[in-house]
């Protein structure tokens, strides 16, 4: 038989001619691959799915566990150069030679379907240029290019011996495991490494779901550092649950899903219920690719919980593989759909395709239909959820939602909903027969059912009604989706009138239902039935509680329902409410259901729709409207208002609000409602007295009746006569004099003489309104102020006039004004006839007019003149007499004010522009004539009063008249006339000079002069704002530009100096500072327009050198504009500002030949040699000429050539004197442009042109350190030794001059040299500095190879010690080679590390694993030793990874220690079983530990380290199978002879009734009841149990143990072995008793694992005992287990009598135990002193 050698040679030989003619159409052969490949995928990617498929393809060997890897990894094992090689591992048969003859062709394969394992394969020269298979012995690999023996690429074999060798795949995969049959590796394309890295980790988690063979695939990248991994790891691995249920044409199975995702705590899983059905292909549906399959099998995964993803949109349709297809349903399709060209998308176009959609919605139904109504024994409530499987969103392809609309009409025929019954029993219908309840109906239900209400019937009226646990919010999408309505009202109408809900439940449950309706039909406008139910409640006429409708309440207005507002007023309310006959259809509801509502908020909704929120005060406004003309009515309301408010139930002010509001009887018995005062009985008034009719009754007053002074009777409570009255006088304000408010009338008494008596009534009457504040009105007023009722006399005669007319001096001199007055008589009050009393009543007297002081006489004497004044003028001699009498005052030494206060507004003094009142005439002289020639003054005529009226100036003065000018400049401006001040003479101009001085408020004048042209200038009369006032001192600055108005001052005289300020008021320039402003604003125009000639600039430069010399030198702000404005020419032929320009000179001559800078134009065109004369001048104004000065124009203006040669040392040493001069100013920043342009390469070095950045000055500090050859330091010879004057500057430029700052350039320096002394003279020096933040490049180290020869390193590959000797071969030691200063550097700068690290052990454990090495007792204790020393997550992660093999002994007598696949070693934690398997067998199966233990590595720390890393216990790896015993002929015996007692079962149901359990009692009771109905059987042959234990090899070690006890559960037997244990020894009684107590405690606790252990402990300690009741109970409390009430009542009953066999008095048997001496609590139960006992007791009937 050929080898795969040979095979690839013929197929060489044969198919591609190689080492024969060349083949003609091999070309044609080449392209057509090439093609194919090329096209094939739209995406680089997608040879990973055909690699997946072809796996999937594949075929496996019975037992193996189909697997899929990919590893990639950056070690270049093909030695073609690529920087990331993919190696994909499968576990398939592997290559035969028909499959490689396909791999080699095109269009051939060996696989069904047309799924070409050739044509798929081919697709991976996408990402590669050579891909490799090793599988059965072929080791071949392929080409891209065309073979340069045959030319055709892609398919001609060639055979690989090495690169890579089988042994380094072994490396890569992991030593320590078996490679899998076949491995392809694929050297990746290096612009192909970054995309197949994404994909691979984002492989999507569900890959697996629709393989039916691949039941693992794992991604991983494999790189000697981890940190360096950039491909996120996965493993996924699938299950599948073989409880599969099956129908005629389906099948349905729980299929389990896990991905364990680095990064990430636990694994992530998920579990998906699948469907698999199949249908017919239709006819109309085959194409040419399918012709031969008959059947399409459609496969539908629900996941049971959240999606694995992994950050990808989640697929949503299947062809066995995932595509990019998203449907938005929550399920996910699996079917053999016809795929594009790229496998991204499925062809919903083709007809094959459109088939099977066409078949997705029925397989939905169906496999939906079962997972909801298949579940047995699940509430009602779990099924909700399942829904959520439903394509409830819409699908963005139309082809999608034409499935997705199919699934939903056939759910609506459906009987697929469940429905609430209140039943055990299930109901499910279509949806459009269930409806819906709102959410306050479904807790109103729940509250009802609680309170015993039958809801039974609930789906009885007209609909049926969802599930409860289903109609919830979070579901509303679904059951819109299907349609499920909710019910109508009538069906709410319906359901609340059936189940008696109104009177049937408790007070809250009511409201609540209340307020459900309220919220649903308060707003509504329908006529639902629900509002003609009777449901409201309330208390009628006779104090019982009715039911109304809503409609009653609502829409009819039959009645009121209200209730009150506070607790304590409810049962107060409702009893007057039955006092006033539900007066309007007022009802109250129930005070219990008044309680309940309380203060409540969460029924403010009901009640502010069906009931009335009213307190005392509420009610007693609604009893106002209902009153009527019921007279009985009105006065219990008053009662009702009486109590009330004796009871506080009502305040002050609601009482008298209530009493303002009720109607009122009068003395004739009628029912008065509005009033606008009420007044007492007429009968002993004293209103009466004084007024003698009722002036009141027009104002709406009401006379009380005699029915107010009665007592009465009313719901119960007595009210008494005086107090009544007492409570009208208070709330209802019925009043008399002097106590009631006037009428607004006027008082017919008071038009005649009053007596003295009713004179003082009524000025008591007055006194007590005025101090109540009250507001007399003004008719009633007037009436007493006009009216003759006060006695009065005048000149000695009596009589009466009114108060306004009468006066009462309260002084001797006030009589004298009466006397003397020569122009009206004073009347004064009669104190004679009054007496002294009068006087108390002043402010009364006031109050009604009555006059008392001096000052009013006066005023009452000038208003009686200006009455006459008003009627007519006054003549020349009514003036003159005001004057006189004025006079008169003086002369006596009266004060004239009042009286010139009385006169002096009024208009009555004639002027000559008319009259006008005194305080606006002025009296002339000749001081006004100048102001009267530009204002028009009031001034006296004259004329009229002749010289008469000139004596009097005194008088005149004193009322207001303006005697003499007295610098009244405020009259003359208040009087200006703007007519007037056009082009005034220069007296006028100066008068108005002086108002803007005097007069404070002369804006007017300002404003009114500002755009006059009023002053005259030399050139002509201009407005002040253009005007310059001329100062000799610094005028010159205005003669530069001929454009200053200057003021006339020959025109005004010398004396216009003296207003400065008041020319600057009208806007004229007067000082320097604003002249120099307006000059700046010329001078800035001329400058933008550059229009500053030569002429211009000189005398700029003279002024400004003649100011210079005086006090007014150029303001800050005009300086600016001269230094910031352009008006210099400089040689660029452009404007500039002067400190943007050079006075040029000698000294630039050299700096000019490296640098562009602004001289001023001195040619004779422009300045010529004439502006070096103003050099001060210039200089002062920001022009530099000093050289030292001009460094930053160096700066800016830089420009140095191209060449760096052509620079000499003369051009460098200006330059440097430049930065000289600059760094002497403090905090000066060189701009960048600066900085960039001295960066480039232009400073000579040793080592050629460099810029300064890169180059060393070697001062006297570097001759203890390096020589000048060392490093590129400046060359000094070119130079000069002047160079190493000038440090500061060139380290500014960045050249390192300091020998402890140049070891970074030093380091980049470095490779240049190969001598080792040279670089060992510069490692030296390195080490005496601390180098810091050096980058990764600088990080090398010299490793010698003789003095001259060696090579550079990486300090990762580096160590500086290896204690053992060990890891001389993976790294390079460094102390071999450096003495320990250069180590603490290598150590310190460049983090190289001391000692091997984590990784170099697991290399070198690796290399261990890979050599087959056996190791040692010191090599072991030394790798573990350094693991539990650095244990950490970090070290277990890495170990977990990395370690493949794991350490044991050989055997017992030898010391060598062997490495073993960590899959095959165990932790022996189970010693029965560990004894079991290693007596029995060769291999070495547990995990080594040094023996005896180590301090430094404890057996404990080192079994918890190998548990970590991925060794399994025994225990939990071994799979265990009971014999079957075959029941037949075997003796049944009496359950009570094993031990099946009473004692039993109280210890059992004790552990159960725990509250950890969380165990009901149902469920207890039932598991004793499964325990006793078992049938016992006693059999001769052996109870065994069998142990495997599967190897990775898939060899399973196979062991077998006696049991002697075995329970089925499934046939409800129990078996036990016949022997004689006693016979046998303790060891075995403890051995069965231990059977005995696990087989119990698994068939209570089979669903409860983590809880059989304690159980069972709880059982072999009884069954020691027998389970005796008394040491039963006793073991129970120890344990603090108890029974309660319903377990002893249930194990007590008479169906338990006669099940349990009462056991021997455990005190005896206590003591015999003793004898045996038993361990542990089984001897601490025997230490009690109890009488001994046969031991034939204790000895079980079954043990003979």
């Amino acid at each position: 038989m050929a080898t795969p050698r040979d095979h690839i040679e013929e197929i060489r030989r044969t198919k591609f001619s190689i080492g024969g003619e060349p083949n003609p159409l091999t070309e044609d052969l080449h392209q057509a691959v090439k093609n194919l490949s090329a096209e094939l995928y739209a995406k680089d990617v997608h040879f990973l799915m055909e690699l997946i498929q072809n796996a999937e393809d594949n075929e496996y060997s019975e037992g193996v566990r189909p697997s899929l890897e990919f590893v990639i990894t950056s070690q270049d094992i093909t030695a073609t150069g690529a920087t990331s090689t993919l190696l994909v591992f499968n576990n398939e048969k592997g290559f035969s030679s028909k499959n490689v003859d396909s791999i080699c062709s095109v269009g051939r394969s060996t696989k069904k379907g047309n799924r070409k394992r050739g044509i798929g394969f081919k697709s991976v020269f996408l990402i590669t240029a050579q891909p490799y298979i090793f599988s059965n012995g072929y080791q071949i690999r392929f080409n891209e290019g065309p073979c340069m023996h045959c030319n055709v690429g892609y398919i001609v074999p060639e055979w690989v011996d090495e690169n890579p060798s089988l042994s380094v795949i072994q490396q890569i995969y992991g030593s320590g495991k078996a490679l899998p049959t076949t491995t392809i590796v694929l050297p990746l394309k290096s612009d192909k490494v970054k995309p197949v890295k994404h994909q691979l980790s984002s492989i999507h988690p569900e890959v697996l779901l629709f393989l039916s063979k691949i039941k693992r695939l794992s991604v991983r990248e494999d790189n000697e550092d981890p940190k360096l991994n950039s491909v996120s790891a996965i493993s996924i691995s699938s299950e599948v649950n073989f409880a599969t249920r099956k129908n005629i044409d389906a099948e349905s199975y729980m299929l389990h899903l896990s991905a364990d995702e680095n990064g990430e705590n636990g694994d992530k899983e998920c579990s998906y219920h699948m469907w698999r059905q199949r249908f017919p292909v239709k006819q109309e549906n085959k194409v040419e690719r399918r012709m031969d399959v008959e059947e399409w099998v459609i496969t539908l995964a629900f996941p049971n919980g959240k999606r694995l993803n992994r950050g990808k949109n989640s697929v949503g349709l299947y062809a066995f593989l995932p595509t990019e297809m998203v449907t938005n349903f929550p399920f996910i399709i699996q079917a053999d759909f016809v795929l594009a060209s790229s496998r991204e998308t499925i062809l919903l176009d083709d007809k094959w395709n459109q088939g099977i959609l066409d078949c997705i919605p029925l397989a939905f139904i169906q496999a939906f239909t079962s997972l909801v109504k298949s579940i047995e024994n699940a509430p009602i409530s779990s099924l909700p959820p399942m829904f959520g499987f439903l394509p409830v969103q819409e699908s963005s392809e139309a082809k999608l939602n034409a499935v997705r609309e199919s699934i939903k009409k056939k759910l609506v025929n459906e009987n697929i909903v469940p429905c609430e019954s209140y039943m055990e029993q299930k109901f499910f219908q279509k949806p459009s027969e269930v409806g819906r309840l709102m959410p306050a109906f479904w807790n109103i239900l729940g509250k009802a059912r609680e309170k015993g209400i039958s809801l039974y019937n609930i789906s009885s009226h007209g609909r049926y009604v969802l599930c409860s646990s289903f109609d919830t919010e979070e579901y509303n999408s679904i059951l819109n989706f299907l349609g499920v309505e909710y019910v109508n009202d009538e069906w709410y109408a319906k359901c609340i009138q059936s189940s008696n809900l109104a009177l049937g439940v408790s007070e809250d449950v009511y409201l609540e239902l209340l307020l459900f309706i309220t919220d649903k039909w308060s707003s509504s406008s329908q006529n639902a039935n629900i509002k003609n139910i009777p449901i409201l409640k309330y208390v009628g006429h006779d104090g019982n509680v009715s039911l109304c409708s809503v409609n009653d309440k609502v829409q009819r207005g039959a009645m009121t329902l209200l209730l009150s507002r506070e607790s304590r007023h409810i049962s107060w309310l409702i009893n007057w409410n039955k006092e006033f006959r539900c007066a309007a259809a007022q009802f109250f509801l129930p005070q219990s259901t008044q309680e309940a509502i309380g203060s409540n908020y969460k029924w403010q909704p009901l009640v502010k729709w069906l009931f009335s929120s009213v307190n005392v005060h509420d009610y007693a406004k609604i009893l106002i409207k209902s009153l009527g003309d019921d007279r009985k009515l009105v006065l219990t309301f008053v009662h009702f208002l009486y109590h009330s408010f004796s009871k506080n139930y009502l305040t002050t002010q609601a009482v008298d609000s209530l009493c303002n509001a009720m109607p009122l009887i009068d003395n004739y018995g009628r029912l008065m409602s509005r009033r606008s005062g009420v007044l007492v009985p007429a009968n002993g008034s004293r209103w009466l007295k004084l007024v003698g009719s009722n002036p009141w009754r027009e104002g709406g007053y009401v006379e009380l009746g005699e029915d107010y002074l009665h007592s009465g009777n009313y719901a119960g409570v007595l009210t008494p006569g005086k107090e009544f009255v007492n409570f009208l006088r208070d709330h209802v304000e019925a009043a008399d004099i002097p106590f009631i408010s006037p009428p607004n009338a006027a008082i017919p008494s008071v038009s005649a003489p009053l007596t003295k008596e009713n004179a003082f009534l009524l000025l008591d009457w007055i006194r007590n309104l005025r101090r109540r504040g009250t507001q007399i009105p003004a008719r009633f007023l007037t009436s007493i102020k006009q009216g003759s009722w006060l006695k009065t006399t005048l000149c000695g005669s009596s009589g009466y006039r009114p108060p306004s007319q009468s006066f009462l001096f309260s002084s001797s001199r006030d009589y004298h004004l009466q006397n003397e007055s020569v122009l009206v008589d004073i009347p004064l009050i009669d104190q004679q006839f009054y007496g002294g009393k009068i006087i108390e009543y002043k402010e009364e007297l006031k109050m009604v007019g009555v006059m008392f002081e001096y000052g009013e006489a006066c005023e009452f004497i000038g208003n009686h003149l200006m009455s006459l004044a008003a009627s007519s003028t006054l003549s020349r001699g009514n003036v003159i007499s005001i004057l006189n009498f004025i006079k008169f005052l003086r002369d006596k030494y009266l004060s004239p004010e009042n009286f010139i206060n009385s006169i002096k507004d009024r208009r009555w003094v004639r002027t000559l522009i008319g009259d006008r009142a005194p305080s606006e005439s002025v009296l002339f002289d000749e001081e006004w004539r100048p102001a009267s020639q530009i204002s028009e003054i009031p001034f006296i005529d004259q004329s009229y009063y002749s010289e008469e009226i000139v004596p009097f100036k005194k008088e005149l003065q004193l009322i207001g008249v303006v005697v003499g000018f007295n610098q009244n400049y405020k009259l003359v401006v208040d009087n200006l006339r703007s007519t007037r001040l056009a082009s005034p003479t220069a007296e006028a101009f100066l008068l108005i000079l002086e108002c803007i001085r005097w007069v404070i408020s002369s804006n007017k004048l300002v404003i009114g002069l500002k755009d006059k042209k009023c002053i005259k200038t030399n050139m002509g009369y201009k407005c002040p704002s253009e005007c310059f006032l001329f100062n000799p001192s610094w005028g010159c600055l205005l003669q530069v530009f001929n454009s200053f108005p200057l003021i006339d001052e020959a025109f005004y005289g010398s004396t216009l100096s003296s207003y400065k300020s008041e020319l600057e008021k009208l806007g004229v320039v007067v000082d320097f500072k604003d002249a120099s402003k307006a000059f700046a604003r010329i001078f800035e125009q001329q400058a933008a327009s550059s229009s500053i000639g030569r002429d211009n600039v000189f005398s700029l430069l003279a002024c400004y050198r003649k100011l210079n010399k005086t006090d007014f030198k150029f303001p800050t702000d005009l300086k600016k504009s001269i230094r910031e404005e352009k008006w210099l020419r400089t040689r660029l032929g452009d404007y500039r500002e002067p400190n943007k320009s050079i006075l040029f000179g000698p000294e630039w001559e050299s700096i000019s030949q490296i640098c562009l800078l602004p001289f001023i134009e001195d040619s004779d065109n422009y300045y010529g040699n004439g502006i070096r004369e103003y050099e001060k001048e210039l200089v002062s104004m920001g022009v530099v000429s000093e050289f030292k000065k001009a460094a930053e124009f160096v700066v800016n203006g830089l420009f140095l050539p191209q060449n760096p040669s052509s620079i000499t040392p003369a051009n460098v040493f200006s330059l440097l004197n430049c930065i000289r001069n600059l760094l002497q100013k403090p905090s000066y920043d060189f701009p960048d442009s600066f900085m960039k342009k001295t960066g480039e390469k232009w400073m000579k070095t040793l080592a050629g042109y460099r810029s300064p950045k890169e180059c060393l000055l070697f001062t006297s500090d570097w001759n203890t350190f390096l020589r000048p050859e060392d490093g590129p330091f400046i060359d000094e010879k070119f130079y000069g030794s002047e160079i190493m004057s000038y440090e500061k500057e060139l380290s500014l430029l960045g050249v390192t001059m300091d020998v402890r700052s140049g070891c970074p350039l030093l380091l980049s320096h470095l490779d240049f040299h190969s001598n080792f002394t040279t670089i060992n003279r510069i490692y030296s020096y390195l080490c005496n500095f601390n180098v810091e933040l050096i980058d990764e490049v600088s990080k090398k180290i010299w490793i010698p190879n003789g003095s001259d020869d060696g090579k550079w390193v990486k300090p990762v590959e580096c160590i500086l010690h290896d204690k053992n000797d060990l890891f001389g071969l993976q790294v390079n030691v460094l102390e071999k080679h450096y003495e320990q200063k250069i180590l603490n550097f290598f150590s310190n700068v460049f983090e190289v590390r001391t000692n091997p690290s984590l990784d170099d052990y697991c290399k070198l454990w690796k290399v261990w694993e890979v050599s087959g090495h056996r190791l040692t007792r010191v090599e072991c204790c030394a790798f573990w030793g350094f693991v539990v020393k650095h244990w950490n997550q970090k070290t277990e992660k890495t170990l977990a990874e990395k370690l493949l093999k794991l350490p044991v002994y050989v055997n017992s007598g030898c010391d060598e220690i062997l490495l073993v696949d960590k899959n095959d070693v165990f932790i022996g934690d189970d010693l029965y079983l560990k004894d079991l398997f290693e007596n029995t067998t060769s291999l070495s199966l547990f995990v080594w530990y040094p023996q005896p233990s180590s301090p430094s590595l404890p057996r404990f720390k080192l079994l918890e380290i190998y548990s970590k890393i991925g060794v399994r216990n025994l225990s939990e790896c071994v799979q265990k199978e009971l014999s079957t015993v075959d029941s037949a002929g075997q003796k049944q015996v009496n359950p009570q002879e094993v031990f099946i007692r009473r004692g039993l079962c109280k210890l059992i149901l004790g552990f159960l009734a725990d509250v950890s359990l969380k165990m009901e009692a149902e469920r207890r009771h039932e598991a004793i009841k499964r325990l006793l109905k078992l049938t016992f059987l006693e059999t001769l042959e052996p109870i065994t149990v069998g142990y495997g234990l599967q190897l990775s090899s898939g060899e399973m070690l196979n062991r077998k143990a006696k049991r002697m006890i075995r329970w089925d559960r499934e046939d409800s037997k129990f078996f036990t072995q016949k022997m004689d244990i006693i016979s046998g020894g303790r060891k075995n009684l403890m051995e069965f008793a231990s059977y005995f107590a696990e087989v119990v405690a698994e068939g209570m606790l089979w669903e409860l694992e983590d809880q059989m252990h304690q159980l069972a402990e709880l059982i072999r300690l009884g069954f020691l005992v027998e389970f005796d009741e008394e040491a039963i109970e006793f073991l129970m409390k120890t344990k603090n287990l108890q029974l309660f009430l319903e377990d002893d009542e249930f194990i007590s009953s008479p169906k338990r009598k006669g099940e349990y066999k009462s056991t021997i008095c455990p005190k005896d048997l206590f003591e015999h135990l003793a004898e045996y001496q038993l361990p542990g609590n089984i001897q601490h139960l025997a230490e009690y002193q109890l009488p001994k006992l046969n031991s034939d007791k204790i000895r079980p009937p079954f043990i003979r």
